[in-house]
């Protein structure tokens, strides 16, 4: 059997069967690096507890609506990681890496001022989600995680919270089915 490899700006959709209560039930995780080394993403639909204000309030008033800092994942939660879209594709902004298009990694130690005016989208992640190699195809080829291609409203829209069912639905087939998911199947 083939083992599907997972590219750095793919979406990892949880499957039904991630049904533990735990950080990765019905998650969506934009990866931002997959290659021999492993892979790491950060979770695109959770909220993180603390308010962005209050770790890092120079960046509060320049992030996309909704102005929240994300849970990234269960790696480094006391860490931070920014996904940052560049207004000029054409010019590489400082302490920007591109990962896909013109969604990139934005260094938070970059002036503020630098930054205002050159991104057209910014979030800011605590922590992030890693697998060693080969884990994450292993995940996958127990039926853990779908592996989506991304859309910038992915990454940026501004209702987040419904994203696991979204992302699912516009799949069509069997994927489609599960975005009607409910969490107690066994009531039906």
């Amino acid at each position: 059997m083939e083992v599907l490899r997972p590219q750095r700006g793919d979406l990892l959709v949880s499957s039904v069967d991630v049904r533990d209560g735990g950080f990765f039930e019905q998650t969506v995780i934009y990866l931002i690096d997959a290659d021999d080394d492993g892979a790491l993403g950060v979770v695109l639909n959770k909220r993180a507890d603390l308010a962005l204000e209050r770790v890092l309030p120079d960046w509060a008033d320049i992030v996309s609506v909704p102005r929240v800092l994300y849970r990234g994942g269960p790696v480094l939660p006391e860490g931070a990681v920014c996904l940052a879209s560049v207004s000029d594709i054409e010019e590489e902004p400082p302490g920007w890496r591109q990962v896909s298009d013109r969604i990139g990694l934005l260094h938070l130690d970059t002036p503020v001022e630098l930054v205002r005016g050159a991104y057209d989208d910014i979030r800011i992640f605590a922590g992030y989600a890693g697998w060693s190699p080969w884990q994450l195809e292993t995940e996958i080829g127990r039926g853990l995680w779908y592996v989506l291609p991304s859309t910038y409203t992915d990454i940026f829209g501004k209702s987040p919270w419904n994203l696991w069912r979204e992302v699912l639905r516009r799949q069509g087939g069997e994927l489609a089915l599960y975005a009607t998911w409910t969490d107690s199947p066994h009531l039906n």
